[in-house]
């Protein structure tokens, strides 16, 4: 795979992105390197890591706990209360190795630490390498509501190891895919189909066209003023049922993607009605999210309280829900005004 030339900073793929790792660290001198893990990537991850790194230079590992349940302010303070102890400063460098909450978390902390130290990402899963780790967003949750508390900020590069993708489970896999799946929607239909159509694709195929297309979006809209709120296609019911999860007592936690998956089969409903999205497609979808994904049970007398969290969703101004909706695959628009009761019959349409 190529290297792809992000905003400010460069993706490197496979084994040959350590020696570029390695001359970064060499050429600039940092005072102090870290390392951000959970028990997970240090058990399975940092050992490859270290292995085809190959540099002299000292690195602290700090671990956290795994889980979006530990992506919090509480976190974040015991990372900065570490890296204080073992004595970071402004040249130090963070490495985050993990998967979607290491490198919104370590991105987040790096970003804020004595007003902003460098990091680099090296991402581990699948969501990771094809968008958490990509574009500059950082950030943690706020309670159960995502990703509330954060700021644009860019890593000095990213390496995108493939290997590391032996190390997650199929579940894993499939939470990112659908970020995958969103892409192919809204950008390259070739993605879906791809998926839709191959149930023993390799996956890893397609990581490099999803990170193109997400550079593509990014370098046009950097801070989300605009056509980069394309890349929330399915989010916004999508992280209104994955807080529900989140917050419920006697449901088992949903992953992101599982979520989104939900959000795009809903979403895709009220583009059908508000922007006469093709009837057919919206039942392929459906189709192939549940041959995916599973079904998953929403309680009917829940959607208010699933709509009542979508109301904190960051793209949301004055009140008002904003969604991007599809007038056709390939085809989006951005800031559509939703009736809660369309939203309500959304899901009632992913439950029948």
């Amino acid at each position: 795979m190529k290297s792809i030339q992000a905003a400010t900073y460069p993706v490197h793929f496979e084994e040959k992105a350590y020696n570029e790792l390695a001359l970064i660290i060499k050429n600039r001198g940092y005072s102090s390197i870290f390392i951000l893990v959970d028990e997970n990537t240090y058990e399975h991850c940092y050992t490859r890591f270290m292995q085809l790194l190959q540099t002299d230079n000292p690195i602290e590992i700090i671990q956290i706990d795994s889980g979006e349940i530990n992506k919090n302010m509480d976190t974040c303070i015991g990372v900065w209360n570490a890296m204080t102890e073992l004595g970071a400063d402004r040249k130090s460098l963070l490495i985050t190795l993990g998967g979607g909450v290491i490198t919104d978390l370590g991105g987040f902390v790096a970003s804020t630490f004595k007003r902003g130290i460098e990091f680099i990402n090296i991402p581990t899963t699948l969501l990771s390498m094809v968008d958490a780790s990509v574009g500059g967003k950082t950030g943690v949750d706020l309670g159960v509501l995502k990703n509330q508390i954060g700021v644009f900020a860019n890593p000095e590069m990213i390496v995108i190891d493939p290997e590391y993708l032996h190390t997650v489970t199929p579940r894993e896999i499939r939470s990112g895919t659908a970020e995958i799946i969103k892409y192919g929607m809204t950008h390259d239909i070739r993605l879906f189909n791809e998926i839709k159509d191959n149930p023993n694709l390799n996956i890893i195929d397609l990581i490099h066209r999803s990170i193109e297309i997400k550079n593509e979006v990014v370098l046009e809209d950097p801070k989300e003023k605009s056509i980069r709120k394309v890349l929330n296609w399915g989010h916004t019911i999508g992280h209104g049922v994955e807080s529900y999860f989140l917050d419920s007592k006697t449901k088992e936690n949903l992953t992101h993607g599982e979520a989104i998956a939900i959000g795009m089969v809903c979403e895709a409903y009220i583009s059908s009605k508000i922007l006469n999205f093709p009837e057919e497609h919206i039942h392929e979808i459906k189709s192939a999210i549940i041959a995916i994904y599973g079904k998953t049970s929403i309680n009917k007398e829940d959607t208010d309280y699933i709509i009542d969290l979508m109301k904190h969703d960051k793209k949301n101004v004055g009140g008002e829900i904003n969604f991007v909706l599809l007038e056709n695959y390939e085809n989006f628009k951005i800031d559509c005004k939703v009736p809660n009761d369309l939203i309500k019959e959304s899901l009632q349409f992913y439950n029948s």
